[in-house]
Formats: structure tokens, sequence, C-alpha cells
């Protein structure tokens, strides 16, 4: 006998994952949003990352006044049979090796969907929207402020 439990995962009008126990107890709706939450919090802990983006299709969505698929710049895309797919908006640092960021961030979020939903990643789609110099800027800021202490 297998300890593993019998899982469906359907899509439904709210794009939520509807998880559903065949012990009798009920089922489990994990939303797309929650799902979103997680990949964010994951993304941001990648070294590299500087920010998420609504990327171009976000930008458009708010400008024509309709709902952002890109929302903190990440989609969620629930499937049947426990898939998510998961496309990502990012903006690196300067510096950074884009690849290896992108493959961190894949490794990063897959890990820990999987590990807090039990849903499977089936695809992660990494998309670069820009490059940051903003740390540059605010390293050079205290020595700025440090030479106008100096003139007084």
């Amino acid at each position: 006998m297998s300890d593993e439990k019998n899982v469906t995962v359907n899509q439904t009008e709210t794009q939520e994952a509807v998880k559903t126990e065949n012990e009798g107890l009920g089922e489990i709706r994990i939303s797309s949003e929650v799902v979103s939450i997680i990949a964010s919090n994951a993304a941001m802990e990648v070294k590299g990352v500087s920010s998420l983006s609504g990327g171009i299709a976000g930008n458009i969505s708010q400008v024509l006044g309709r709902k952002n698929p890109f929302k903190g710049g990440i989609k969620v895309e629930m499937g049947d049979n426990n898939e998510v797919n998961i496309d990502l908006n990012v903006v690196v640092e300067y510096g950074a090796r884009i690849p290896d960021v992108a493959w961190k961030l894949q490794e990063r979020v897959k890990q820990s969907v999987e590990s807090m939903t039990g849903l499977h990643v089936n695809e992660i789609n990494v998309h670069v929207q820009g490059v940051s110099f903003e740390k540059e800027t605010k390293k050079a800021e205290p020595e700025t402020q440090d030479a106008e202490k100096d003139v007084k």
C-alpha cells in the first residue's frame, strides 16, 4: 500500500487550484495568488534579482484599464493533474550573470512552490525586463554626503 494520497486539481473561473483529498474530509483550495506570493518571496531571495516587474504586458494592461495578468511581475497558470506554470518578470542587478540568475530563479521558485503547496511546477519562464544600477547609486550617495559635510 502506498501512503501517497490521491489528489486532483481543477482550474476554476477564479484561477484557483482545487485539491480534492479522497479521505472524505473535504477539499483544499490553493489560490493562484498564494502560488504567486510564494514565487515572489522565493524569487526575491535569489542573489542578483533587484525586483519583480509587471513587464510590457502588465504596463499595457494598466494603461488600458484591464486586469493585469502579471500582477507583481508574476503570472500563474493552473493546469490539470496538480500542475502549475509560472512566468516571472524580473529586473536583475547590474553585474549579475543573467543566465545564472535565471537558473537559480527557476530552481528556487520550483522548490518553494512544490514544497509548500504539493503542486507540480511544470515550467518557470523567466523574462528579464531590465537591469538595475540602484546599488551603485546607493554606494555613491554616502560619499557625496560626506563631501558636503567637509565643505560646511
